[in-house]
């Protein structure tokens, strides 16, 4: 969502360093940008392990998720940037007029979604489903935001499925499920060279691309 269909201003690294920060951990920006895509809790405990081991526990870990979790929420209720990306809601739409049914999974949990898919009004018939990081087993890279996505749609074939995101770990996501498209966004968290030496079928500059692309 964030960065890919949703304008991010890299407000989830801005809230993530400021949360970690508010948990006496210091970190970069891309420090926070090697983890974005995964689910939260998962990048959090990473970045302790990484910059603070020796005081990682399971609840420092839910703290600081608890106070990202705040910061974004307010962030998505309040901020006036917020809105679709460039060619977002026209692509949901070119794309599900042709038949094509549209999905979005996140790194984020479901309140973080929630909040999100009322401030654009995306949660009246907008999408065919949304699938958060808190309701799998394992978020990304792992592939089982897709197949849970899959299964609210109705589709058997990961190969009929097209998995778009602008991090490492959507393309990750993408391969590992055996998507038949897996594309990056270059508009968003990550430059063209950064995810070039990823796994993907094509490179996008970004979601206004992707109606050709699929439909021709």
């Amino acid at each position: 969502m964030a960065g890919t269909t949703v304008r991010d201003d890299d407000a989830v690294h801005h809230c993530l360093q400021d949360a970690l920060a508010a948990g006496n951990c210091v970190a970069t920006r891309d420090q926070v940008n090697e983890v974005m895509g995964r689910p939260k809790p998962l990048a959090i405990e990473q970045l302790l392990n990484r910059l603070s081991p020796a005081g990682v526990t399971p609840a420092r870990v839910r703290a600081i998720h608890d106070d990202f979790l705040r910061r974004m929420i307010h962030y998505y209720e309040t901020d006036p940037k917020v809105e679709p990306t460039p060619g977002a809601e026209t692509t949901v739409k070119s794309l599900r007029s042709s038949g094509i049914l549209v999905a979005l999974d996140t790194g984020f949990s479901r309140p973080i979604v929630d909040t999100i898919l009322r401030r654009l009004g995306w949660n009246q018939g907008f999408l065919d489903a949304t699938v958060a990081s808190d309701e799998v087993a394992r978020g990304r890279p792992h592939p089982d935001l897709i197949f849970r996505a899959m299964e609210l749609t109705g589709i058997k074939d990961p190969r009929s499925v097209a998995k778009v995101g602008d991090t490492p770990s959507d393309l990750l996501e993408g391969t590992a499920a055996g998507c038949g498209l897996v594309v990056g966004v270059t508009n968003g968290s990550h430059r063209k060279e950064e995810l070039e030496g990823y796994p993907h079928t094509h490179l996008l500059g970004g979601l206004s691309e992707l109606s050709e692309l699929i439909l021709g």
